[in-house]
């Protein structure tokens, strides 16, 4: 008895990997030459300088030269 249930169930696990492959949806792009079709980008000086750009890029020079070693130590 505990074969023939061992069986069954072995036979529907076959089954329902079997059908797990038919709900597949197929895949198509709509891909229009030459635009972007991903998420627009914000500048990187657009959250934390609202937009300034040349208060970011003073900003990035300031820090660089904090880390730059040859200015440290001199």
């Amino acid at each position: 008895m505990s074969h023939v249930r061992l069986g069954l169930a072995a036979l529907a696990a076959a089954a329902a990997v079997t059908l797990a492959a038919c709900g597949e949806r197929p895949q198509t792009i709509s891909y229009k030459q030459g635009t972007y079709q991903g998420k627009p980008d914000t500048p990187p000086y657009d959250a934390q300088f609202k937009g300034n750009r040349q208060e970011w890029e003073n900003a990035i020079r300031t820090r660089n030269q904090a880390q730059n070693e040859y200015k440290r130590t001199n």
